[in-house]
């Protein structure tokens, strides 16, 4: 099945006045995806997402739950979004932003002011392990995260679930460790991979997020979850071994921090803030402290292996149903300043379908990118994504979760989908370092195929930007055309 937002069975979504109504935030991240999979077939409670743009979630979705527009940056948007709710998940982290840390805080704050006006009995939050005497400013916001969710557990309990270093299909820290190991059969690597993680398989993450709706406690609770405790070195060279490869680690004391971050970027597909997010945590151990898991919850853990193994399968057999990057990165679902009709620039290309069917033209449009490149012109794409990544940017090698199939919601290399609709229209935002916007348009209108690339610059320099790349744009917009037509 190719339409993730469909994998469950309508029928059983029946309202019920008795249900348990629950709010599911973060539901287009890599956890809330998969945790609004499983939630969406729960016959026992009532399901409502809360997003920042309705239009970011799948029309399949949004016939059959609540759909709220909030922000837990905007207080007064939060009481809609909480009325009436019994249990709220809180998947919400800024780590896209410079001053994330301050934001979380806020973010948090907000969210428990709102669920204590609207009666909320319990909050579900999956943070990070680890302590905030030696963790990273990433791991200490979460952990400030959870104290501020669980600070009221005489008004609104607080399940505090914290996890390490997950590993599935789309995971960032799984795409990292994934892309090393294959590309590099030897690889040098800064000491602190010998620091202590405690991993776990994302679905074990999912078991844990959903017992914990029927948990029955009367307190607050603070549960660290995963098995095995191993170092950094053991996690790649065991990961390594279960997708049947011999690989060598070499430490070294010559890697900075941020010579490391660089180095990740080159060879994965994260950007410069991931990256360097990791890398700062690699010096900071993330096991668990106590074993709370086994007192209250029944999950058969997978090992490592098993983990890896299916992760692997999913990406082979393009089954990956939600990816690190499909939100979080860049403000693409509140981006209400820019839109298309306030470009200054537009470069369109025009071709008449003739006997091509619409629906050929639209499975063509929709392959770009990823697995199946730019065209002729790919090498072009290929170096703007180094320099792209080079400045910190998303970069061409983010790749596609799926090389055949689009959602909203997906990166698409260094782009991401605003709009689809299908047989007609696949709209793209670009994601790049530019000194302005971008969008990349093809639209299927009255038997023509119209291919749009429309630009808002910033100032001189995104005039410039625009003039001196208009040569490069003739030949490239042009063959691509051409060639989803003759793909067509």
């Amino acid at each position: 099945m190719r339409n993730y937002d469909l994998m469950y069975n309508k029928k059983y979504y029946i309202k019920e006045v008795n249900m348990k109504k629950v709010l599911l935030t973060g539901a287009n991240g890599y956890i809330g995806r998969r945790l609004k999979h499983a939630l969406l077939n729960n016959t026992k409670i009532h399901l409502r997402l809360m997003v920042r743009n309705a239009n970011s979630v799948s029309s399949g979705v949004r016939e059959i739950v609540d759909i709220v527009s909030a922000d837990v940056l905007k207080p007064d948007t939060l009481d809609d979004a909480l009325k009436g709710i019994d249990t709220a998940y809180y998947l919400i982290h800024g780590l896209q932003h410079n001053d994330f840390q301050s934001l979380d805080k806020t973010s948090a704050q907000n969210f428990l002011d709102a669920c204590v006006r609207q009666g909320v009995q319990r909050i579900i939050y999956l943070g990070g392990l680890g302590d905030k005497q030696t963790g990273s400013e990433h791991l200490l916001s979460r952990i400030e995260t959870g104290e501020i969710l669980s600070s009221r557990p005489e008004i609104v309990q607080c399940i505090w679930l914290r996890a390490g270093i997950i590993i599935g299909s789309g995971s960032s820290s799984f795409e990292i460790i994934r892309n090393l190991v294959e590309k590099l059969p030897v690889m040098l690597t800064p000491k602190w991979v010998s620091t202590l993680i405690t991993p776990i398989g994302v679905d074990d993450v999912i078991s844990y997020l959903v017992q914990s709706l029927e948990l029955q406690i009367n307190t607050t609770i603070m549960v660290d979850l995963g098995e095995e405790q191993m170092s950094y070195r053991d996690l790649m060279l065991r990961t390594a071994k279960a997708m049947e490869l011999n690989r060598y680690l070499i430490p070294i004391n010559i890697l900075t921090p941020k010579l490391s971050s660089y180095w990740l970027i080159l060879f994965t597909p994260v950007p410069y803030s991931v990256a360097s997010s990791l890398v700062e945590g690699l010096k900071s151990k993330v096991i668990t402290t106590n074993n709370l898991r086994y007192k209250y919850f029944h999950v058969a853990a997978k090992k490592l292996e098993v983990a890896v193994q299916k992760a692997i399968q999913e990406i082979e057999s393009n089954q990956v149903i939600s990816r690190w990057s499909d939100s979080g990165y860049g403000a693409w679902e509140v981006d209400d300043i820019y839109s298309i009709a306030d470009a200054v620039f537009v470069d369109r290309k025009v071709y008449n379908l003739g006997d091509i069917s619409s629906k050929r033209v639209y499975e063509s449009f929709c392959k770009v990118g990823g697995g199946h490149g730019w065209f002729q012109y790919n090498w072009l794409w290929n170096m703007r994504g180094f320099i792209d990544k080079i400045f910190k940017g998303a970069g061409i090698n983010r790749g596609r979760r799926d090389n055949n199939y689009l959602r909203i919601g997906d990166s698409v290399d260094f782009w991401k989908v605003i709009d689809l609709v299908d047989d007609e229209r696949l709209l793209l935002f670009a994601q790049m370092k530019l000194p302005g916007k971008a969008w990349l348009e093809f639209k299927i209108h009255n038997g023509q195929l119209i291919q749009s690339a429309y630009f808002y610059p910033k100032g001189l320099w995104g005039r410039v930007y625009w003039y001196a790349l208009i040569p490069l744009h003739y030949f490239i917009f042009t063959n691509m055309i051409k060639s989803i037509i003759n793909r067509a």
